[in-house]
C-alpha cells in the first residue's frame, strides 16, 4: 500500500503529455485534449501553459494549438538499454524457468564485472541462492561475461581488458586477461560453440557451472542470459544440449519484445 496521496496535478499533466503524444498530427488544440483526456478544458489549458513554460510543449500562434518539443526526448535519456532489456526479461525468463527449472540471470555490463539486473532464483526450487539482483559476476570466469565479452564490439572488448588487467576486477581475471593467447581461446570458444559457459572454472562458485548467450538488438549488445546450475548434478554437454536451445529461444523472444516496442505498427516502417 502505498504511505503517499495522488499527485493529482502531476497525474493529469502526464494525462496530457500522453494525449498530445498520441495525436496523429503531432498537434492539438485545448478543446482536443479535453475530448481526449475527459478533462475540463480550463484545466488542461492551465496545464498547457504550464508545460510550455517548462520548455516541453509550444503553442502556435497562428491557430492556437499545442505539440510536443524536443525537450520531451530529455526524459527518456535517463532510460538506457539496461532498463529496456529489464522491463521485458521477467515474463520471458518466467517461462523459461519452467521449462528448465534450474535458476538463470540477466546480467548487463558494469565496469569489470557483470551485474545481474533480473533473476529466477527466488522462484526456483532448485536455487542455492536468493538474493541475486544487484550482484556482480567476473567477465571472465562465468558463462554470463564470457557470452557477453566474446560478442561485444572491438573497443568495448578492449577497455574491458584494460580494465581487468590494472586488477580492478581481482588477481584471477588480472591474470586470465593478462595473457593474450587465453584471452583469443575464450573469445574463439565461445564464438565457435555460440554460448558462453563455465563448469567449476570461478574459484570462488567452484561448484557451480553456467551456459549463457548473449542478447543482440540492432547489432548492439545488450545483455546475456544464463541457466546456472550444480556441476555436479549437470555436465557441461548435458546443459549444452538441454539449455542452450531454451537460452537462443528466450534471447529472441527478447530481442522480439524489444524492436515490438520500439515500432508498435510495423506497416509504419513498411510504408
Amino acid at each position: 500500500m502505498t504511505t503517499y496521496t495522488n499527485v493529482r496535478g502531476l497525474a493529469r499533466g502526464l494525462q496530457v503529455l500522453r494525449a498530445l503524444n498520441a495525436m496523429e498530427s503531432g498537434r492539438a488544440t485545448s478543446q482536443q485534449i479535453s475530448d481526449a483526456t475527459g478533462l475540463h478544458r480550463t484545466t488542461v489549458r492551465r496545464l498547457l501553459e504550464t508545460l510550455v513554460e517548462e520548455g516541453f510543449v509550444r503553442r502556435s500562434a497562428s491557430d492556437d494549438s499545442f505539440r510536443l518539443t524536443l525537450d520531451v526526448r530529455s526524459l527518456s535519456e535517463g532510460f538506457t538499454d539496461d532498463e529496456r532489456i529489464a522491463t521485458v526479461a521477467p515474463s520471458i525468463m518466467g517461462r523459461m524457468l519452467q521449462r528448465v527449472a534450474w535458476p538463470s540471470d540477466l546480467t548487463t555490463p558494469d565496469g569489470d564485472a557483470m551485474i545481474i539486473r533480473e533473476t529466477t532464483h527466488r522462484f526456483s526450487q532448485l536455487s542455492f541462492h536468493r538474493s541475486m539482483v544487484g550482484r556482480r559476476l567476473p567477465i571472465l570466469l562465468t558463462a554470463a561475461g564470457r557470452a557477453y565479452f566474446a560478442t561485444c564490439p572491438d573497443g568495448e572488448r578492449q577497455d574491458i581488458l584494460d580494465l581487468l588487467r590494472s586488477g580492478a576486477g581481482g588477481d584471477e581475471q588480472k591474470a586470465l586477461a593478462s595473457s593474450d593467447a587465453l584471452v583469443s581461446n575464450l573469445i574463439r570458444r565461445v564464438r565457435v560453440d555460440g554460448f558462453g559457459a563455465n563448469h567449476g572454472d570461478w574459484a570462488a562458485q567452484s561448484k557451480i557451472g553456467a551456459v549463457a548467450v548473449a542478447i543482440v538488438s540492432r547489432e548492439r549488445v545488450l545483455a546475456s542470459l544464463n541457466v546456472v546450475f550444480l556441476s555436479r548434478a549437470v555436465t557441461l554437454a548435458e546443459a549444452t544440449r538441454r539449455y542452450v536451445p531454451e537460452l537462443r529461444l528466450a534471447a529472441s523472444e527478447m530481442v522480439a519484445a524489444l524492436e515490438a516496442a520500439e515500432n508498435p505498427d510495423p506497416t509504419e516502417t513498411a510504408s
